[in-house]
């Protein structure tokens, strides 16, 4: 069990160490020296068997990085052989990607890839994309990266159904994610609960909103309660991004991946542009932001008693 891994960044350094664990000889290329065992794409090709199907596995971030590693490594591969796209690519590159790698006869495999840091020791979820015959050729990594137990390993489907899975995955997340914070800023809010970590580590057993998310939450708020040491700054990977367009594009309702990816879009902001309109607007036709014009030392509107609003 041979196979070539390029990028060993978090994700990618971890799945060597997991797959060496089990037995599979890893050979990893990546651009830092400290971390790559070969100096090369051509020496990774070279150092895997010849006698058989040659599998490399290409962790690196979407786009371009991983469109043009995908086409000179493919260049390097023969006939039979497999490329494997575990990064959070979007579904609509697979097919290019496959195309380009039938060419020269060489298989294509997208594998949307689920654990983060925490694969290492609890494994990874993997939805993958492509031929059963091309997925065979492979399955020793997925079984070796996968949790222990029959879940954790899905062949989803043709080219690109593994990202497609992947990516709504995502959106599911941020979803979750929103509706956790969004719980746990009202019950910080309201004077009323003494102990709002305490509360939500309750939830972790019995109820019906315990997951994994939860748990790494309560963790969160235990090393650093008030979360005083994190800025409300939230980035997105892209899959929300691209999961509410699949959403528009198949008449699909997806409101509260939509409304939690929006969300993300307003935490960049120091003050939202959006929010002062409102105000200004509730001040015009009410005089409703009276206490907050002052506060910014702006005349208020005055309210006029003829105004059915």
């Amino acid at each position: 069990m041979h196979i070539g891994l390029i990028g060993l960044g978090k994700m990618g350094g971890n799945m060597r160490t997991r797959m060496r664990n089990a037995g599979i000889t890893v050979v990893g290329f990546d651009h830092n020296p400290d971390v790559r065992d070969v100096d090369s794409l051509e020496a990774l090709v070279e150092a895997l068997p010849a006698d058989a199907p040659r599998v490399v596995w290409v962790m690196v971030p979407a786009g371009d990085p991983t469109r043009e590693t995908v086409r000179a490594v493919g260049a390097l591969l023969r006939e039979g052989d497999v490329v494997i796209d575990g990064g959070n690519s979007r579904w609509t590159d697979d097919e290019i990607n496959a195309q380009a790698l039938a060419e020269r006869g060489v298989g294509f495999v997208d594998c949307g890839v689920s654990g983060g840091v925490w694969g290492l020791d609890n494994g990874y979820a993997l939805m993958a994309g492509g031929s059963a015959d091309d997925i065979a050729k492979a399955q020793f990594a997925f079984d070796a990266l996968k949790p222990e137990g029959d879940s954790g390993f899905v062949h989803a489907g043709r080219v690109g159904a593994g990202h497609f899975s992947k990516m709504v995955h995502n959106g599911i997340e941020y979803a979750m994610m929103q509706a956790y914070a969004e719980g746990w800023e009202l019950l910080e809010k309201v004077d009323l609960v003494d102990n709002v970590t305490e509360v939500m580590d309750s939830w972790r057993e019995g109820t019906v909103v315990r997951s994994w998310l939860l748990d790494l939450l309560v963790k969160a708020l235990e090393e650093d309660p008030g979360l005083s040491k994190i800025r409300g700054y939230a980035e997105d990977s892209g899959e929300g991004r691209w999961t509410v367009e699949a959403a528009i594009e198949n008449a699909v309702a997806t409101p509260t991946i939509a409304a939690s990816l929006f969300a993300r879009f307003v935490s960049r902001q120091d003050e939202s542009p959006a929010m002062k309109a409102v105000a200004a607007m509730r001040q015009q036709f009410g005089g409703h932001a009276v206490r907050a014009a002052q506060e910014e030392g702006l005349d208020p509107a005055s309210a006029d008693a003829s105004d059915p609003v």
